[in-house]
């Protein structure tokens, strides 16, 4: 799928005043399969902004005027990154990355390092390659939820998150951050009865618990690491790069920057279990499964998120006879579009979002502000969640009708 780039100045009303801005639109694709690069990482050279391409390769990508001699970047796992001056794109282009002579060569292992040696020494090193100074992100958060096989809601939320630094927390499953909710839209499906059969909490907060990294949630034991085994080294943002995974019940598969040690992405996935999630009228939950992405970018010499998704799933069964009734499924997205290191902004108590589901903490529907903000874009809504959501009507008559 080809789609045209277009440059254009826009003039926006932004909460601070008028601001002019760019927008840069296109595909990334593999340069000999033409396949489309789903979740590539596209930024400034140098600047703390950026977005990633949807599931097509597909991005919009709204930019300060000032930028526009600047270096567009686009960076993928096992790629080449792709470089050019904002200013000189060509009207029509396909992005077009090459795969990077590591992953081609299939470099075979000459060093001694084992997989649990890779790993304790990324873990040791958290404290010098993540931010250890208080630094705010900019970010857009989604959610899908689906029944069966009928996606029935989505939410999405342009959000600042604060944190102190990534220290060891005390209580690895206790949010460190502060959020402060700038934006909410929904669909009308968020009053579907069926929302009843998922979590009522705040959905981000949990989202933001499930980084392994920041929390240390991954296991610095000798078990742990003698369970890691090396696997092809991988090349990413111009540095090769370390892959090592635990295949064993799960699969945890992490890639390590060779240069310090920095942990770049992290895969998890576990399937089914027996475990009981909850209890609901006459039907209770089991945990069904769970897949996790977590990327990070160097801004300013230091590693900060920058995307986060996970879907997990519940089934539901007859309390009395343990009949399987339906499934439901969460998928959740958080792209960083900007970091501010060493900040001395701050999010206050009144300013802090509240702990209870972001379907109850909606604002009056803003189009010109979502018009001009740094989404992933639409395409992941394939048509099929399209085509379910919008039973309800046009979305977009839902997002202002669902935040009024």
């Amino acid at each position: 799928m080809r789609l045209g780039l277009f440059i254009a100045l826009l003039s926006f009303l932004a909460l601070q005043g008028w601001a002019q801005k760019i927008t840069v639109s296109g595909v990334a694709v593999d340069k000999e399969t033409r396949e489309p690069l789903p979740f590539a990482s596209v930024g400034i050279k140098g600047k703390s902004i950026g977005t990633i391409t949807n599931l097509q390769g597909e991005f919009d990508f709204h930019i300060p005027n000032d930028y526009r001699n600047e270096i567009l970047v686009i960076s993928m796992l096992g790629y080449v990154n792709y470089e050019a001056p904002v200013w000189t794109l060509p009207a029509n282009p396909t992005f077009e990355l090459s795969k990077s002579t590591t992953v081609l060569n299939e470099v075979v292992v000459t060093d001694s390092l084992s997989g649990g040696d890779i790993l304790r020494i990324a873990l040791s090193r958290i404290d010098t390659n993540y931010p250890m100074k208080p630094f705010m992100m900019e970010g857009f958060y989604r959610d899908v939820k689906k029944v069966a096989s009928t996606n029935i809601s989505l939410l999405e939320a342009a959000v600042k998150i604060y944190d102190e630094d990534y220290a060891e927390p005390r209580n690895k499953y206790k949010l460190r951050e502060r959020v402060r909710l700038i934006e909410v839209r929904k669909s009308l499906g968020y009053e579907s009865r069926f929302t009843a059969y998922f979590d009522q909490d705040n959905l981000l907060e949990d989202l933001l618990l499930h980084n392994n990294i920041r929390y240390r949630q991954i296991e610095a034991r000798e078990e742990m690491y003698n369970a890691m085994t090396r696997q092809a080294d991988s090349y990413y943002n111009g540095h090769e790069i370390y892959v090592i995974a635990h295949t064993k019940d799960y699969l945890l598969k992490i890639f390590v920057d060779k240069q310090d040690y920095a942990i770049v992405h992290l895969d998890f996935e576990t399937g089914s279990s027996n475990e009981l999630v909850g209890k609901k009228k006459k039907l209770v939950s089991r945990f069904a499964g769970l897949r996790k992405t977590i990327d990070f970018r160097p801004v300013d010499g230091k590693m900060y998120l920058s995307y986060m998704s996970i879907t997990s799933k519940v089934t539901w069964h007859d309390i009395k006879t343990d009949e399987l009734k339906f499934e439901t499924e969460l998928f959740q997205q958080l792209l960083i579009n900007e970091v501010k290191p060493n900040t001395s902004e701050r999010i206050g108590g009144t300013e802090k979002m509240r702990n209870y589901g972001l379907q109850y903490q909606d604002q009056p529907y803003n189009k010109s502000f979502w018009d001009n903000y740094n989404v992933i874009k639409d395409t992941p809504l394939d048509k099929k969640i399209l085509e379910d959501l919008e039973k309800a009507g046009p979305l977009q008559k839902q997002f202002e009708g669902g935040n009024n």
